[in-house]
């Protein structure tokens, strides 16, 4: 299953924060963890965030996490599940999480 959710104006470091801290509570185990910063060609003040998470259910990839954002701007996410390994039941309640903490920031709410 995939999701995709835009978001206006979040610190993508604090979008990537709390997707591992939601993650980690569903049962599973951070395998990667990175979250790269990358500044503007116009303006070097300001940064790109690129964040990768995965994570292992029984020892296997059931989760990717890709975040690619500005702090002032747009802000992209997408979650991809292995369904056997992260059954719909768990992505449902992170997405209700997402919704309810971050939901004001989605474009449109």
């Amino acid at each position: 299953m995939q999701i995709r959710k835009t978001y206006q104006n979040i610190n993508p470091t604090l979008l990537y924060d709390e997707i591992k801290e939601f993650v980690q509570r569903q049962g599973v185990t951070l395998n990667q963890n990175r979250l790269d910063a990358y500044s503007i060609p116009t303006d070097s003040s300001s940064f790109i965030y690129r964040g990768t998470l995965t994570f292992n259910v029984q020892g296997k990839e059931g989760l990717r996490v890709h975040i690619i954002g500005t702090d002032k701007g747009e802000t992209k996410l997408v979650l991809d599940s292995d369904d056997v390994l992260f059954p719909k039941d768990k992505i449902t309640a992170l997405e209700d999480d997402l919704n309810f903490m971050l939901g004001s920031y989605e474009p449109g709410e």
